[in-house]
């Protein structure tokens, strides 16, 4: 249980730093659209993005944007911290992907219940090409997705060859 709890710190601790960041960026940003960090590559640019991952859904329907990114992202977290809670004496890379997309949804979602939208603030760019910016939530569940996609490709060197080519037949 002592990795449980180390791992709540740290998606509270994420949430936290979340949180703090989006509010710098609505009070620094607020009547300065970007500020220049890395010229031609990083600037801190405030954007209300009111749909999910990249603005996706951003133009549906207000009562579309409430079931999916609220309700639907809500009951997908709670199906997340059970996985957690489930994996705790697994392997530490998975119980930390967990985490990860629990501290990222958690963030997300306490913009989308109190403001309407998430706050996205780091815009990355070369010439006229953008990233679409996001935030450190938004951060917290790529790493995660990165940590899954490192399991899945662990886990299909560890299966054994023979029943590979068992099941190829």
């Amino acid at each position: 249980m002592a990795r449980f709890y180390k791992l709540l710190v740290m998606v509270c601790f994420l949430i936290i730093i979340d949180q703090l960041t989006k509010g710098w960026a609505q009070s620094a940003l607020q009547f300065k659209p970007s500020i220049s960090v890395l010229d031609g590559f990083f600037q801190f640019t405030y954007v209300e993005n009111r749909g999910a991952a990249w603005g996706a859904l951003a133009d549906a329907p207000k009562w579309i944007q409430d079931l999916v990114l609220r309700l639907l992202t809500s009951a997908f977290t709670c199906w997340v911290i059970y996985m957690l809670i489930k994996t705790i004496k697994g392997p530490f890379h998975m119980s930390l992907a967990y985490a990860l997309i629990v501290a990222g949804a958690i963030g997300n979602l306490i913009d989308r219940f109190f403001l309407g939208y998430v706050i996205d603030f780091l815009d990355f760019y070369h010439g006229y090409y953008h990233f679409p910016a996001f935030n450190v939530a938004d951060s917290c569940i790529s790493i995660a997705a990165g940590l899954l996609i490192f399991d899945m490709i662990i886990n299909a060197k560890k299966k054994d060859p023979d029943q590979l080519q068992k099941s190829e037949s």
